[in-house]
């Protein structure tokens, strides 16, 4: 008896669960659904939302005028499982700008044959770039800093270069940011093999990397793809975004090195259609560091005034003890 006694309760208040409707949803939901509205009502369309707040569908509105026309569509739908998981990571001080993006983002990128929000589509498109921190300006991106000043940034490959993806496409995928940044890195590496000569520079042996796309820094990560790298690293110059020029650092002439390939890489960024940088900098341990070296205009004549880090100068005193200064080369 008190079985049946408890199954009848259980019944009835599965009935009254059902009565009651769905679970209210959260309010931080319910403000963004608002703000989307608001937004989309400023572009002309109205706006309703899938019954579990996955997608919103805009319905252009046109006021009347004659010569009025959509942004897009008339109709159109938005994905907003990355922007809700985008705007949980910000202040809401900046959802209306997260907002405004994400619409104006979808709208502009229509035309796209694959639906970037869905990496089984996308997956093989995936590349990363290396890209100066300045030239990214607000813009929004995935990517993760190689230094202060570069940035290797992941990209959907519409057209000879792709474009940059926003955290809120990542934020669709079963995937974190990290893990596409890997996966892309691997593509990039796959696409081709970068083409390596021995070259010199003033008497400095260097290989010089080069492939057909912008894509030729990433393999920084993969030097030894090409040729052994010693323990204490390499010095690498990145004038543009499809060469790599390297020496390795096995002897005191690098210092030597650093004069030949920081004069080299400012002749070759000041050439290049699209520079990267002029700078060298240090591959160590799968870390890059930048070795600043400046030129410097004194007397009339120019000299160049390096400030290695600390770790980097910590290697040239092991090289000098090691060596009695003696050189190797690439």
């Amino acid at each position: 008896m008190r079985l049946r006694l408890f199954r009848l309760r259980r019944h009835r208040d599965r009935r009254a669960d059902r009565r009651a409707g769905p679970p209210p949803r959260p309010v931080e939901d319910v403000d963004l659904d608002s703000l989307l509205g608001l937004v989309a009502g400023s572009l002309g369309y109205t706006c309703s939302f899938a019954p579990d707040g996955g997608t919103l569908t805009l319905s252009w509105t046109p006021s009347g005028a004659p010569s009025e026309a959509p942004p897009g569509p008339d109709t159109v739908t938005v994905r907003l499982a990355g922007l809700r998981a985008e705007a949980g990571r910000h202040s809401r001080e900046d959802w209306p700008t997260l907002v405004s993006e994400h619409l104006a983002h979808t709208l502009a990128t229509l035309d796209e044959p694959l639906d970037a929000c869905d990496l089984a589509q996308i997956r093989p498109l995936l590349r990363t770039r290396i890209r100066l921190d300045d030239d990214l300006g607000p813009a929004r991106v995935v990517g993760r800093h190689l230094t202060a000043d570069l940035v290797e940034v992941l990209t959907i490959g519409y057209g000879r270069e792709g474009r940059p993806v926003r955290p809120e496409e990542v934020g669709c995928w079963p995937i974190t940011p990290a893990q596409a940044l890997e996966l892309a890195a691997d593509n990039t590496r796959k696409d081709e093999r970068l083409s390596a000569t021995r070259e010199d520079l003033g008497g400095v042996a260097v290989r010089r990397l080069t492939g057909s796309t912008a894509c030729a820094a990433t393999h920084l990560r993969h030097l030894e793809d090409y040729f052994p790298v010693p323990a204490d690293g390499a010095l690498v110059v990145l004038p543009d975004p499809a060469t790599l020029v390297v020496h390795l650092v096995e002897g005191l002439d690098v210092v030597r090195a650093i004069e030949r390939l920081r004069t080299f890489a400012q002749r070759e960024f000041e050439r290049a259609a699209d520079p990267l940088s002029p700078q060298v900098h240090w591959w160590h341990r799968g870390r890059l560091s930048l070795i600043r070296a400046d030129l410097v205009n004194q007397d009339g004549q120019t000299r160049l005034v390096v400030a290695p880090p600390q770790e980097f100068a910590r290697v040239l005193a092991s090289l000098a003890g090691r060596s009695g200064g003696g050189t190797g080369g690439a």
